[in-house]
């Protein structure tokens, strides 16, 4: 089935882009969609156990499935007196919550006759990216770096993409991926807004999970911060349905050595500059300028949330603290836990607060 057509736009300049196009052709910035569907409530296919179930609602037809989404609400009691409900996107099909962005881009990408990707990742993007190629039919290539955990780059490689390593920092994978896109098409879930389109579904799985309500606050990771985005356009997509009285506050969770977030929020800056060098446990969130910081940073004051950060050891400390309950999550998707005591004493009384668990313990170098 051909897809509606979709039109991509400069958030910057307003330029109109081409169909695969990954930034603005005139200004670098990156692209929006101009308009997508209004949230409905009567067209959720209650008997789709998927993100499919929102398919009315998303910017793209379904050609391929892994059965991404509906992940489980669970409460997690961590022994202080203070539980929150904790979305298991681990338990995604690669295990991590990156699924719902690359089904939707990868769909939207194959209505489009694409036969070819490039990406860059950190490895759990990789990793999604790679599945879903391989389940149609397309042939991907991956950029990461050397010391991405070997997991993470034995699983891009298993489902067979050509894995490229890249020595140096973070920023040094995205530059080279950026040259060898010329020609290709870079499904790049930093740049792509549809990938941030599947990440909506997650705030109304939390909706429909919670009885049709929105939580006190939802703490999350943020590396480029596309799934804190999906998190706010899904409930704003709620809030403007009028499902909704009022938005979740949402929170930031950085790691101490990548923090870009956390230090413009309380430099009451509107935008990002780059704060970050070296390695950290949180690899995935190695991220030291996010591209769409400025838009991050505007629905934290609009929310009335923030951001957070903590260091290796009090990270390590969460995942350890979520492993002896049962939830093995990689240090990444424990910075949310480790930085909720201060989210707590941000917020009024007693709240209700969700946090996503992004990705596999399983994927990271685990001791003994």
């Amino acid at each position: 089935m051909p897809d509606e057509p979709i039109h991509l736009v400069c958030c910057a300049c307003g330029h109109r882009a081409a169909p695969t196009d990954w930034r603005c052709t005139v200004c670098a910035s990156p692209l929006e969609i101009e308009t997508l569907p209004p949230f409905d409530a009567d067209a959720i296919r209650a008997q789709e156990w998927s993100l499919w179930r929102y398919a009315a609602m998303l910017p793209t037809h379904r050609r391929f499935s892994l059965g991404e989404g509906m992940t489980p609400l669970i409460p997690v009691n961590t022994g202080d007196g203070a539980p929150f409900l904790a979305k298991l996107e681990y338990l995604n099909p690669t295990s991590s919550y990156k699924d719902r962005g690359s089904a939707v881009l990868l769909n939207y990408l194959l209505g489009q006759d694409v036969e070819a990707v490039i990406e860059d990742s950190s490895g759990n993007a990789g990793a999604s990216i790679a599945a879903y190629a391989a389940g149609i039919g397309m042939r991907a290539r991956i950029f990461v770096p050397a010391a991405a955990p070997a997991a993470k780059k034995g699983m891009i490689a298993r489902f067979g993409a050509e894995v490229v390593e890249i020595g140096g920092t973070r920023a040094d994978v995205t530059t080279a991926v950026e040259a060898a896109a010329a020609g290709m098409v870079y499904a790049s879930h930093a740049w792509n807004p549809l990938f941030i389109a599947g990440q909506m579904t997650n705030a109304w799985e939390i909706w429909e999970q919670m009885s049709q309500r929105a939580p006190t606050a939802v703490v999350c990771p943020i590396g480029q911060g596309l799934l804190f985005l999906g998190l706010y356009r899904g409930f704003r997509a709620l809030l403007d349905a009028g499902l909704i009285d009022r938005m979740p506050r949402l929170f930031g969770a950085q790691s101490a050595a990548y923090d870009p977030i956390v230090r413009a929020v309380e430099g009451g800056a509107e935008d990002v500059t780059p704060s970050g060098s070296g390695q950290t446990v949180a690899d995935g969130i190695q991220i030291a300028r996010p591209l769409r910081g400025k838009a991050i940073l505007a629905a934290m004051r609009e929310t009335e949330g923030g951001a957070f950060r903590a260091g290796d050891q009090t990270i390590l400390a969460a995942q350890t603290t979520l492993a002896r309950r049962g939830l093995f999550v990689e240090p990444t998707s424990a910075t949310a836990v480790a930085v909720l005591p201060q989210v707590r004493a941000v917020l009024d009384g007693p709240a209700e607060i969700v946090v996503p668990l992004t990705g596999n313990g399983l994927k990271t170098n685990v001791e003994l």
